[in-house]
């Protein structure tokens, strides 16, 4: 049988471990294959339209195709589109985000949040000359070993040891620490104990969808400033999102580095890490071989075509009503999540702040990721799924949901009846 005699799906699945680029993990009849998108809608090949709640995991937080975003990377790519080099529009993007961005005095553009990450902390390591690095435990730095190092759990969690399942690395065991995210006692103990031996402490300052207690994020920058450890905020997924200046501005902490991605490049492929001047001096090739100096190059990162469209997302961004208007719209779905959930007689938890939301079938607050590991997560998938059959694009291993600048009020209602749907659907025999 031919390719072009085989569905889209039937091809996909052919080529794609699971039928998936990563992580969606969908039942093999159930894969879509995307053909086109517009504002917060995507179509499959099929023809099927879908409500888009993943919004290329956050990265087109513009919308799907933004008229702005489309004509600012079209006019760069018609003049070249890529150098490996500074161009103009770097340049004016890094201005940009050093402006916006309260710790960001020196910059560096890659094409990944992922890329983003692991080069802040090889300049720690460049910097501080020391081997080991603390991580929460849950959290996704992207897809390089430390990334991934404790968030998917194949044992019993003994922290600070770190499980190194899914990283691929079994050397993170020995040089990664991991610590209970929002317990700063735990954290505060396992820094001083390793003090000597830490380059850096990377957090996500809004932990996968949950967010810092009061004072743990103040109270941990505080505590790696005292032991000379380096503050990373893994930013790839609030930067540009709860507001201009990132989780920095909403939460009024500023680490030593950050790392971007995501909503940076408008939808297009794009990274960046910035930081103090000092630190940042580790990857200064007039310091080559070393000792304290990181190689880091990018051959398509700072590419004029995505520099382009993020100077036009970021222009998108900077508009008075745009981050009330996200933060509003993010409160209109977990609580209209929640009314529905409620009416059901439902034990749901919706977590989330900002344009962001997750479901956590549980009794119980979570504020930690033993709290997420303990709830029904297997009815969450259950929903998430009818929710895919229902005309709902998403990622049904239970992760975020994603709003837009695109997402209405009505995109909202519409989810939330469908959300409703889905958990009648779903409900188990009482």
């Amino acid at each position: 049988m031919t390719a072009n005699a085989l569905s889209w799906n039937q091809r996909a699945r052919a080529r794609f471990p699971a039928g998936s680029n990563g992580e969606f993990g969908m039942p093999d009849e159930t894969v879509p294959v995307i053909e086109r998108g517009s504002g917060c809608r995507v179509w499959d090949t099929e023809g099927r339209e879908f409500l888009d709640l993943t919004m290329a995991w956050g990265s087109t937080l513009v919308g799907h195709a933004h008229p702005k975003v489309v004509e600012a990377a079209t006019k760069a790519a018609i003049e070249g589109t890529n150098y490996a080099a500074v161009n103009r529009r770097s340049v004016e993007l890094a201005e940009r985000i050093c402006a916006l961005s309260p710790c960001a005095e020196r910059i560096r553009f890659v094409a990944s949040g992922t890329e983003a990450t692991m080069l802040c902390l090889r300049v720690a390591h460049a910097a501080t000359g020391r081997p080991k690095v603390l991580r929460f435990e849950g959290a996704y730095h992207g897809q390089h070993p430390v990334g991934i190092a404790g968030m998917i759990h194949s044992r019993p969690s003994a922290l600070p040891s770190c499980d190194p399942a899914g990283a691929g690395a079994p050397w993170v065991e020995r040089d990664v620490l991991v610590a209970p995210y929002n317990d700063l006692g735990r954290t505060a103990e396992i820094i001083a104990a390793h003090a000597g031996e830490l380059a850096a402490v990377i957090v996500e300052p809004f932990h996968r969808c949950l967010s810092p207690v009061p004072g743990f994020l103040e109270d941990l920058r505080e505590v790696t400033r005292r032991h000379g450890v380096v503050l990373i905020f893994d930013e790839v997924v609030t930067g540009f999102r709860f507001a201009l200046g990132g989780a920095q501005e909403y939460y009024g902490v500023r680490p030593d580095l950050v790392a971007y991605g995501k909503a940076l490049g408008g939808g297009f492929p794009l990274g960046a890490y910035a930081g103090r001047a000092d630190l940042m001096d580790a990857v200064n090739e007039h310091r080559l071989p070393g000792p304290n100096y990181a190689w880091s190059a990018s051959t398509t990162g700072g590419n004029p075509v995505s520099c382009a469209a993020a100077l036009a997302a970021i222009e998108l961004f900077s508009a008075p009503w745009v981050y009330p208007g996200l933060h509003a719209a993010g409160r209109k779905l977990r609580e209209g999540m929640a009314a529905v959930a409620r009416e059901q007689g439902e034990a749901v938890q919706i977590l989330g702040d900002g344009p962001l939301a997750q479901v956590a079938f549980s009794d119980r607050a979570i504020q930690d990721q033993q709290g997420w590991l303990a709830s029904n997560r297997a009815r969450g998938r259950a929903v998430m799924l009818e929710l895919l059959a229902r005309g709902v694009f998403l990622n049904p291993m239970g992760t975020k949901l994603y709003l837009s600048l695109a997402h209405t009020d009505a995109d909202i209602e519409e989810f939330v009846a469908r959300f409703a749907a889905a958990l009648r659907a779903t409900a188990p025999a009482r």
